[in-house]
């Protein structure tokens, strides 16, 4: 009896902290027919990364769940995998256990990286972020070539940029299957319009386009769902509160942190979609920051269709009022340099 005791505790340990091991879809404990999708999160442990991992946890589509970061991994792991729903919960610690992180991954999110804290703007998250960025991803590029990437890393203008140079270097890049999360900038819209119109958020639908930082944020007002109209007073103060939405919350909180409970919620939102798309569900139109022909700049955030191939579709701009054609070209140039700046780090 005893024996048998210590075998189960045995597996249990194994099970939240297993050495080396190889994953098998028979293990998976998915119900019904579908066996579900194996993602991974690097940077599990962050302000952003624990609060996504519990979101992650709750979502149906999931069945593996890798929990990587280069501390408190196995905290957060222990923790989630208490939860009793679907998803098997795994930890890894460190640089050593992330291509095991990352063996047979279908989906790969990124929130790795330092915060924003008060003064700080996200180019000066560069040269920390840009490193780790790189890593994570010479790691993708060898061990799940195949996986979609959600890359959340600030500045996501240039991280985006970075992930494609690498993924170029090791043969295995398809530009489909790399999205920028911009999806908290959609949500801060719809968020902030629904209080403007007197609406609950989740009936507006605001379109937001250009990139993920300032006055690359370009809000498309006039392209708002349900149709309406501002005034050019309220057009400046919600396209202004939207670009500076994560600036507000830096301030807010003081110096104890950045946007990372909203962030989570977006991610797992834009995850899910990502996962909907894999799946095979139709009509999974998301904003995302991917390789595009949408303007001169070979990335560039608008709206795309998820499918089996990651972004099938990108759709392109429409038609846009004079104000928001002033934003876009003002969008353009700054991007234009920060996708440079992202280029340049691997080219160098």
């Amino acid at each position: 009896m005893e024996s048998s005791s210590s075998q189960r505790v045995a597996r249990i340990a194994a099970h939240l902290n297993p050495p080396n091991f190889e994953l098998r879809r028979e293990e998976c404990r998915a119900k019904g027919g579908a066996p579900g999708f194996k993602v991974a999160i690097l940077g599990a442990a962050g302000g952003i990364g624990q609060s996504l991992a519990l979101l992650m946890k709750m979502n149906p589509l999931v069945s593996v769940l890798h929990l990587y970061d280069v501390v408190n991994s196995p905290g957060v792991t222990a923790d989630i995998s208490h939860m009793d729903t679907t998803a098997v919960v795994r930890g890894f610690l460190g640089q050593p256990q992330l291509e095991a992180a990352l063996t047979g991954m279908d989906l790969v999110v990124i929130p790795a990286g330092v915060p924003r804290k008060p003064g700080m703007t996200r180019d000066d998250l560069f040269n920390i972020n840009a490193g780790i960025v790189r890593t994570l991803c010479e790691g993708v590029a060898k061990c799940c070539p195949n996986a979609v990437v959600n890359l959340i890393s600030n500045p996501v203008n240039s991280t985006v940029p970075i992930a494609a140079e690498v993924f170029k270097k090791a043969g295995t890049y398809n530009p489909k299957r790399l999205l920028g999360v911009t999806t908290l900038d959609v949500t801060r819209a719809n968020t902030f319009v629904g209080e403007v119109l007197g609406l609950d958020p989740k009936m507006v639908d605001v379109p937001v386009v250009g990139g993920h930082a300032g006055v690359t944020i370009l809000p498309l007002l006039s392209q708002v769902k349900p149709p309406c109209s501002f005034t050019p007073e309220e057009t400046e103060y919600l396209t202004k509160r939207i670009q500076d939405g994560g600036t507000e919350v830096v301030q807010a909180k003081a110096g104890a942190g950045s946007a990372t409970l909203s962030m989570a919620y977006a991610a797992a939102k834009f995850a899910d979609a990502c996962l909907r798309g894999l799946k095979g569900d139709a009509g999974v139109v998301e904003c995302a920051f991917v390789a595009s022909e949408v303007t001169e700049l070979p990335f560039f955030a608008s709206k795309v269709r998820l499918g089996r191939a990651g972004a099938e579709e990108v759709y392109q701009l429409g038609p846009l009022n004079e104000y928001e054609r002033i934003g876009l070209e003002k969008a353009k140039k700054e991007l234009a340099e920060s996708i440079q700046k992202g280029t340049n780090f691997i080219k160098k």
